[in-house]
């Protein structure tokens, strides 16, 4: 419980004036006075259950006021001593449960191992499935790679044929207009001659 400023302001509109000059000449009379109100006030909390002993000790390490530490040991029919909870009777333990025990652990170990296995299986095979896809996905691309490959390679080996034709009959073209002109030449050269 935290005592704050407020509380403390109440509290100290209760002490009369006769003994807050008092507590200024009797310092002890004053921090008994707080200590008794700050008793009072945590008694009157409605949330706190009864305590039998509450011990209030005041602090003087504060140069800025006073500090209070409030103890509180609650109302208990039973001594303290009796809070430790007694342990278990032992039971008598036979040979028979201490071998049943330790086959159920190994059965329990060897469970857990099928299961790490049975993990470690469907692991390895994802990772062939995997694997497997991957090398198909492989083989497909390569083989639409070399087709396209193929495919250009034909229109670039056509592209090449029909300009080397196109170049051939361009070169005949050409030879038949000389042999035109060359005869035109002669029949020229003969006439004049």
């Amino acid at each position: 419980m935290t005592f704050n400023q407020s509380s403390y302001k109440e509290k100290m509109k209760e002490l009369s004036v006769l003994s807050l000059i008092c507590s200024c000449f009797y310092p002890e009379t004053r921090n008994k006075l707080v200590c008794d109100n700050i008793l009072m006030h945590y008694r009157t909390l409605p949330q706190l259950p009864d305590f039998v002993d509450m011990e209030v000790k005041s602090i003087n390490k504060r140069a800025s006021g006073q500090a209070f530490e409030v103890i509180l040991k609650p109302l208990s029919p039973v001594s303290d001593a009796a809070h430790s909870l007694p342990s278990p009777p032992k039971r008598d333990i036979s040979l028979d449960d201490i071998q049943k025990k330790l086959e159920a652990a190994e059965e329990r170990r060897r469970s857990q191992e099928a299961q790490v296995l049975r993990a470690l299986a469907e692991k390895r095979e994802h990772e062939r499935d995997v694997l497997m896809k991957a090398m198909e996905e492989n083989s497909n691309f390569s083989k639409m790679a070399e087709e396209k490959l193929q495919l250009k390679m034909d229109q670039i080996k056509e592209n090449r044929d029909a300009h080397l034709a196109a170049m051939i009959e361009r070169l005949h073209e050409k030879e038949r207009h000389a042999a035109v002109v060359r005869r035109n030449k002669e029949m020229r050269e003969e006439l004049t001659a």
